[in-house]
C-alpha cells in the first residue's frame, strides 16, 4: 500500500463542513500542524498484533433537553469496536454515565455486547476525591493492561500559563496574548465549542493520558478531535488554535496524545482510523463496515436509548454536527472505498 492511500483518507476525513475553522490561516492551521500524524497512528496500531485499546469517549451538551451526551463521539467508539475487533485487537469502550446506555445498545445492536467491555468512569464528584493515580489506576483495572488508548471527541482541560510554552514551538508572544485575552477563571477548565464550562459534568478522564509519560510499560496515545477543545489537541501550539478556531485561545486543550487527527468530524477520524489500519494490513473490511443503513440504525437506537442528540442543534436526531446522516454518511462511503 502506497502513502497516497493514507493520504487520501485523511484527506476525505478532513472536510470542514462545519467550519469549524480547521484551515482558517492557509499557511499555519490545524491541518498542517498535524500531516503526519494519521498515517502514525494508523501504522502504530496496524503493527502491533497484539493491541489492547481503549477508547475514551462521550461529551456533555448542556443545552440539551434533557442534557446528555452528543452523538459524535459514541457512534464513532462503536464503530472502531465493530472494524477492530474482527482483527484480534482487544477493545475496551470508557465513557461517563451519561453515555453509558448509549454505548451498551450500540454494542448490543450489533453483537458486541459479550466481546467488548464497557467500563464507566469515576463520576466527577468522586474523581475530584481521589489523587490522580488512584483514578487512573481505577480505571486500568477495569481496562486491562492496555499497548493504546484513544480520546475520541472528549473534552480536556484548556491551558493555564504554565502549560502554554509545552508543546514544540511555542513562543513567547503566545504566553501575553494569552494572558491579556483568557480570563484567569477558565485556566485548565473543559469547555464546549462556544465557551461554555461543563467542567463539573465530565469525569476527568484527560488524567489517564498524563500519566502515559510515567508508566513503566509502553501505551500509545491517540487523539480525534474537529474543535480545538479535546484531549489530544495539546499537541498543537496555543496560538494555532487560537488563530483559526472561533473562541479557540479560550477552548483550548491543553492535553497532548502522541498522535492527533484532526477531522471534520470526529467520527470521521474513527472511519478513517479503521480504514487505514485495514489497507496497512492488506485486509478489506466487512461490508458492513460500509454500509451506510447499518450506521444509520446504530446510531438511531443509540439516540433512542442514550439518549444522545446532535452536538450543534442539541436535538436528540439521528444526524451529527448538524450535517443530515444522508450527508454526514458520504464520508464513511468515500472512506470505504479508498483503494
Amino acid at each position: 500500500m502506497t502513502n497516497d492511500t493514507l493520504d487520501n483518507i485523511r484527506e476525505a476525513i478532513q472536510a470542514d463542513v462545519g467550519r469549524r475553522g480547521l484551515r482558517t490561516d492557509p499557511k499555519e492551521n490545524l491541518i498542517t500542524a498535524t500531516l503526519a500524524d494519521f498515517a502514525l497512528a494508523c501504522r502504530g496500531l496496524a503493527d502491533r498484533p497484539d493491541a489492547s485499546v481503549a477508547i475514551v469517549t462521550g461529551f456533555f451538551i448542556p443545552d440539551a433537553e434533557p442534557p446528555c451526551g452528543e452523538t459524535d463521539g459514541p457512534l464513532g467508539a462503536l464503530y472502531l469496536a465493530r472494524a477492530l475487533t474482527p482483527l484480534s485487537m482487544r477493545v475496551t469502550l470508557v465513557t461517563d454515565e451519561f453515555c453509558q446506555h448509549a454505548l451498551e445498545a450500540g454494542l448490543a445492536a450489533c453483537g458486541l455486547r459479550k466481546r467488548v467491555p464497557l467500563v464507566k468512569l469515576p463520576p466527577v464528584h468522586e474523581a475530584l476525591a481521589m489523587p490522580a493515580d488512584h483514578y487512573v489506576q481505577y480505571v486500568h483495572d477495569r481496562t486491562g493492561p492496555l499497548t493504546h488508548l484513544i480520546a475520541l471527541e472528549r473534552v480536556g482541560p484548556s491551558h493555564t500559563p504554565e502549560s502554554l510554552l509545552d508543546p514544540p514551538g511555542s513562543e513567547a508572544a503566545d504566553l501575553e496574548r494569552f494572558i491579556r485575552t483568557v480570563p484567569t477563571g477558565h485556566y485548565d477548565r473543559c469547555h464546549t465549542m462556544k465557551g461554555r464550562d461543563i467542567t463539573v459534568r465530565m469525569s476527568p478522564a484527560h488524567r489517564l493520558f498524563e500519566s502515559t509519560a510515567r508508566r513503566s510499560r509502553p501505551l500509545t496515545t491517540i487523539g480525534i478531535g474537529d474543535g480545538g477543545n479535546e484531549i489530544g489537541m495539546g499537541k498543537i501550539p496555543w496560538r494555532i488554535i487560537d488563530r483559526n478556531i472561533p473562541h479557540g485561545g479560550l477552548v483550548a486543550c491543553r492535553i497532548p496524545a502522541d498522535h492527533l487527527i484532526v477531522c471534520g468530524v470526529s467520527n470521521w477520524g474513527a472511519y478513517g482510523l479503521a480504514a487505514g489500519v485495514y489497507r496497512l494490513r492488506g485486509q478489506s473490511m466487512a461490508g458492513e463496515l460500509a454500509d451506510v443503513e447499518k450506521e444509520y440504525e446504530l446510531l438511531r437506537v443509540m439516540v433512542e436509548n442514550g439518549p444522545l442528540v446532535d452536538g450543534v442543534t442539541g436535538q436528540a436526531t439521528v444526524s451529527v454536527d448538524g450535517l443530515p446522516f444522508r450527508q454526514y454518511a458520504e464520508v464513511l462511503e468515500r472512506v470505504a472505498s479508498v483503494g
